[in-house]
């Protein structure tokens, strides 16, 4: 049998590269933050759930056993947070790009914000007690927008302050030059 040509042959496909997706875009190198920013969320969360923990274990040897229900849940999301909290703050990262800086936070709801340098209005430094105590900072950004979440936290302070003066000039010369 003779074949009929119908046109020039497809051109093969090009070779598939890995997708990055877009929560990891091509040629970033991450930053990480502290890991001491687990242990402050830890000692937030058994802070919240020792009171109804406490509480239900105490009704339930005074009154009825019932009350083990009151500690048993907060028990419960203590040990949800134990083992959930460590793999959140091993996915916030931080990237400084020449125009922009990259946040990207979340494992199940993940989300990436990008800050363009010029869009920056002013930058803060924010540190709690427990913060403090444990050596760690959070880098907030405020820009023109009321609802842009660009916070970077458990930062040592060090790296706060570095942050915070690297991206307050970089605001400036980029505001500057519009």
């Amino acid at each position: 049998m003779t074949s009929i040509p119908t046109g020039p042959e497809p051109s093969p496909a090009p070779p598939a590269t890995p997708s990055t997706g877009p929560f990891d875009p091509p040629g970033v190198t991450w930053q990480g933050v502290s890991p001491r920013l687990v242990q402050a969320r830890l000692i937030s969360a058994t802070a919240t759930t020792a009171v109804p923990v406490v509480a239900g274990v105490v009704l339930a040897l005074v009154l009825s056993p019932w009350f083990w229900l009151l500690a048993g849940v907060p028990a419960a999301l203590l040990l949800w947070a134990v083992l959930l909290v460590p793999r959140q703050v091993r996915a916030i990262g931080y990237a400084e790009r020449d125009d922009d800086l990259l946040i990207r936070k979340g494992i199940l709801f993940r989300s990436l914000v990008v800050v363009p340098y010029g869009r920056m209005q002013f930058v803060d430094v924010e540190a709690g007690p427990l913060d403090r105590k444990l050596g760690i900072a959070k880098v907030q950004l405020h820009t023109a927008s009321a609802n842009t979440d660009a916070d970077i936290p458990g930062l040592v302070p060090d790296e706060a302050e570095r942050l915070r003066d690297r991206l307050s000039a970089r605001g400036e010369a980029r505001l500057a030059g519009l």
